[in-house]
């Protein structure tokens, strides 16, 4: 492990983090409230830190990082700028103790989008707009880290992507991913100003339209009032949120191809066809449920349903409804829906739907061959042979994830949290969520998890935003040996 070159690295994202504090420091003068000084304070420290590190190790160049190096990277990186970007919160006294700063900044971060807010609109806008700001960054870097490093890092799977990004070899990564981190910028920020554009044609003021769609893109839900969408009671806003929200949901290497011209690389995507095959059925199976039981009219049925089926599975968070009113079907289904997730390469949580897919042509593999021992029968997706060394490693990510899932919700309810709100509130974080049910549903905040569980679930929103393995392989020895 070459710690120098590490700590350079987390020197440099130290160094832009500081550096993009002059975003909400702008609308704190503009508003002329009271972010200003706590923003300049976290900045100086911020940009200080950073150009520490990186004057102290800037001799620290290598040719190639190794896959335990991106790893620890990866980890201590995020880490730290969730550190960092408390800090406007904790200066501000707005927050809280640091605790709720520092899980308010990792939430952000990790696009999850739980809260310990109880009145959102009684904050300043200055760190309003820093809270939506980093989970646009956030969003941009799980993007570049889910289809242009983690493939290469034998993560979860995520090798799947290596044939269709423009990456580095695999063993080596290697200049070439400045390429494919310019271009995938350029399509997230194409993206994100055409929301922008569509929501302030529906009304919104400038500054709103930016928190939000700085929110909506990386799927991360934070929002700038209390009651989430439901303030605005839009049908063209509910509209506008839920295509960009599919769209976010969706590999962005397919956004690349279709700007480029490809324009039926969506149907021809297995995994796309499969997420939005199945964000429609479970549409129609809430709208019928909740139909008459909760809404009177077929429309109002399907608009709530869709916004919420879509925001769940996406792993966004927004709300513009009360779904633990909803019959229990349907609630169930968004608990299922905080698990599988959105496409792999998205800026989505969860399990994603390419290794759900892999799973259940796992299971079948397995029951075609009880019927015919001695067939060959291979995994495909997209028409292509699944190697093995990749089928195992999906597997052992979902049994970890389940693993990890159920150890934390013990743990939870262990602190005296109740059944239902320790299931969510684990199931919300480690999936990137957002919301969950019981204390922590969709009108409710994390603000009264213990102490101790919102250290916990921290630790679950790393865990599930950077795919398990990059996490959890700090902790085995044989990681730190040479």
């Amino acid at each position: 492990m070459r710690w120098r070159f590490i700590f350079n690295i987390v020197g440099i994202l130290t160094l832009f983090l500081g550096i993009s504090m002059i975003f909400p420091l702008l609308f704190g003068f503009h508003f002329k409230d009271q972010s200003i000084a706590p923003l300049l304070k976290s900045m100086g420290i911020t940009v200080a830190a950073g150009l520490l590190l990186y004057l102290a190790f800037r001799r620290a160049t290598v040719e190639f990082i190794s896959h335990r190096e991106g790893m620890a990277i990866v980890t201590i990186g995020w880490t730290t700028v969730g550190f960092f970007g408390a800090l406007p919160f904790y200066l501000s006294g707005e927050f809280g103790p640091f605790v709720d700063c520092f899980f308010e900044s990792v939430s952000g971060f990790t696009t999850t989008g739980s809260s310990i807010l109880t009145n959102i609109e009684a904050v300043s806008k200055g760190l309003l707009f820093w809270r939506s700001f980093i989970q646009w960054l956030g969003g941009m870097g799980i993007i570049v880290l889910s289809v242009a490093i983690l493939p290469f890092l034998g993560v979860g799977g995520m090798q799947l992507y290596k044939a269709e990004v423009p990456s580095p070899v695999p063993d080596k990564l290697k200049p070439r991913i400045r390429e494919t981190a310019l271009v995938l910028w350029k399509v997230y920020a194409l993206i994100s100003l055409a929301e922008v554009i569509m929501l302030m044609i529906g009304g919104m003021s400038l500054y709103d339209s930016l928190c939000h769609t700085f929110t909506t893109m990386p799927t991360g839900g934070f929002s700038t009032k209390n009651a989430s969408i439901a303030h605005y009671d839009s049908v063209y806003f509910d509209g506008v949120i839920i295509f960009f929200m599919l769209l976010a949901g969706i590999n962005f290497s397919l956004h690349y191809q279709f700007l480029r011209g490809k324009t039926l690389v969506f149907w021809r995507d297995s995994e796309c066809r499969f997420f939005l095959g199945a964000v429609l059925f479970l549409i129609v199976v809430v709208t019928i449920n909740t139909y008459g039981a909760v809404y009177e009219t077929i429309g109002q049925s399907l608009r709530y349903a869709s916004f919420q089926v879509v925001s769940i599975v996406t792993t966004t968070g927004y709300a513009t409804a009360d779904y633990e009113m909803w019959p229990a079907m349907s609630q169930l289904i968004l608990l299922l829906c905080m698990f599988l997730g959105a496409s792999g390469g998205s800026t989505g949580g969860g399990m994603k739907c390419i290794r759900v897919m892999l799973y259940l042509k796992y299971c079948y593999k397995e029951l075609f061959i009880l019927i015919h021992p001695r067939a060959v029968q291979h995994i495909k997706i997209g028409g292509k042979s699944i190697p093995e060394d990749v089928v195992r490693s999906v597997l052992g990510f979902m049994g970890l994830y389940i693993g990890l899932f159920v150890i934390s919700s013990v743990i939870l309810a262990g602190m005296g949290v109740d059944l239902v709100t320790s299931v969510a509130a684990v199931a919300a974080t480690i999936g990137n969520i957002g919301p969950g049910l019981g204390m922590v549903g969709p009108t409710d905040n994390f603000a009264q998890i213990p102490y101790m569980g919102k250290w916990l679930l921290i630790w679950c929103m790393l865990l599930g935003r950077l795919e398990i393995y990059t996490v959890i392989i700090l902790l085995v020895p044989e990681f730190w040996r040479k």
